[in-house]
């Protein structure tokens, strides 16, 4: 038993988002299988009969979490939009915006986290990881179709494939080394010098 349920509409969206976030420090700390839904209750403030509630296990509370953090990271690549200039400081700033987010230890950690029960939760990965490929993605295509039909950039086929370009000249050093060595082996170049060769060699293949 759980306790005696609180009754339907008593659980305001700010006391399940305080559940979703306590849910996450512990997925993120000690991973799913270690996870208790005991302990996240009490830490919210909530009956373990309000935590079954709303959520109808620990897996669907897992996944309430990864989509929380998949709209977190939404929200906060809303804020990138470059700024209208030339080629070079408007591409410069996206880079830097999007090399400070992926250099962020927390992103980090939600995509081992993602990576790790990627088999038992395929769905929710591969909602993940589209939704933070659009986000991202989307913007600087954007950004890249507008400066080639400004003439500051060459005419582009796949902007898609330029934009990859440029992010993964970024994502290599800031996030795949670190993710994938613990955080044990970082790049000794500052996001600043990452970002300035990155748009240093796409402005050599793609500027006007």
């Amino acid at each position: 038993m759980h306790g005696s349920a609180a009754p339907p509409g008593a659980i305001s969206d700010s006391k399940r988002q305080l559940i979703v976030r306590h849910a996450r420090e512990h997925f993120v700390s000690v991973g799913y299988a270690a996870t208790r839904m005991e302990p996240i209750a009490r830490e919210a403030g909530v009956s373990t009969a309000t935590l079954y509630t709303l959520f109808t296990g620990k897996a669907a509370l897992f996944t309430a979490v990864i989509d929380d953090a998949a709209e977190d990271f939404a929200r906060q690549m809303a804020g990138v939009r470059a700024i209208e200039g030339d080629a070079r400081s408007t591409l410069t700033s996206f880079a830097e915006a999007y090399a400070a987010f992926m250099g962020d230890p927390f992103v980090r950690s939600i995509f081992r986290l993602v990576m790790a029960e990627r088999p038992r939760f395929q769905a929710v990965a591969l909602r993940f990881f589209e939704k933070g490929r659009d986000e991202f993605g989307a913007t600087l295509i954007g950004v890249i179709v507008r400066l080639s039909q400004a003439g500051e950039l060459r005419p582009i086929d796949h902007p898609s494939w330029a934009a990859g370009h440029l992010m993964g000249m970024i994502e290599h050093p800031v996030f795949f080394v670190p993710l994938v060595t613990g955080d044990e082996v970082r790049v000794r170049r500052t996001n600043a010098e990452v970002v300035a060769e990155a748009v240093e060699t796409f402005m050599a293949r793609y500027g006007a």
